[in-house]
């Protein structure tokens, strides 16, 4: 087994123990439970050391209302404030601020916009991306969309801090399904591309529905797209079970004497 993969395993319990502290979210039925999202084989190497060290953590989320948090009843039940809430837990060596730049609304061009204002004005550990939604609602050219998520992947690389893209999220009422998969594909084959990880929250979230269609309608807010409370709580356990797992640090392999 590889050592990187062997060092996720004996850290999986330790991070199901952090990340217990709570009741998972629960409305009408819908219950949080660990879905994996995002691919076994992607890392943030660079936060590795500065979590064993026990060193603060700046991660910028940028996006558009999914980050904001259109839907959640308060700030602290946005997904930034939760996820900050359960690294905090899993890493209680490291101060994890994590800074909320969601704006509802926004298309890609204007968030990379922001986004390269953003990293001018100051330095990020990480930066979690969330990317292509009202893109893929309302249209447009798709490579010219691939472009500006490339475009974006660049900007932050030469920036410095590491990048994780937080992807479209999944509603049952998707108008034009493979127009809007279309644009899920492209954040993913652009990522791929650039050996970016993905958060595949549109999978995450169509898996919850699968399993149980009804009590997934209380993982979204009322319009029936946006984001709940016990969705954007479940997104966010889901999001830093992965994080401490990408963030395991790696170790030398000793060759054994013989």
């Amino acid at each position: 087994m590889p050592m990187r993969a062997a060092m996720r395993l004996l850290a999986l319990p330790v991070i199901a123990a952090a990340l217990s502290v709570g009741a998972p979210a629960q409305a009408a039925g819908f219950s949080c439970r660990e879905t994996p999202i995002v691919r076994s084989n992607a890392t943030l190497a660079p936060l590795s050391t500065k979590v064993a060290q026990g060193q603060s953590l700046a991660i910028l989320a940028i996006g558009s209302s999914s980050t904001e948090g259109v839907g959640a009843s308060a700030k602290d039940r946005t997904y930034p404030a939760r996820l900050q809430a359960l690294l905090t837990k899993a890493w209680p060596k490291s101060r994890i601020e994590i800074v909320n730049a969601g704006i509802g609304g926004e298309t890609a061009p204007q968030t990379l916009a922001r986004l390269k204002a953003a990293l001018t004005a100051r330095s990020y550990d990480l930066v979690i991306w969330q990317v292509g939604t009202n893109d893929a609602v309302t249209g447009g050219d798709l490579e010219a969309f691939k472009t500006m998520v490339a475009d974006g992947v660049a900007m932050v690389r030469e920036a410095g801090p590491a990048l994780a893209i937080l992807d479209p999220q999944y509603f049952p009422s998707i108008r034009d399904p493979q127009r809007y998969g279309a644009y899920v594909e492209a954040v993913s084959e652009v990522a791929r591309r650039e050996a970016v990880p993905v958060f595949a929250r549109y999978a995450a979230m169509r898996e919850w529905h699968r399993t149980d269609a009804e009590a997934f309608k209380a993982a979204l807010w009322t319009d029936g797209f946006h984001m709940s409370d016990a969705g954007y709580d479940c997104l966010a356990r889901d999001m830093a079970n992965a994080m401490v797992g990408m963030a395991v640090p790696s170790r030398p392999v000793v060759a054994s004497s013989r």
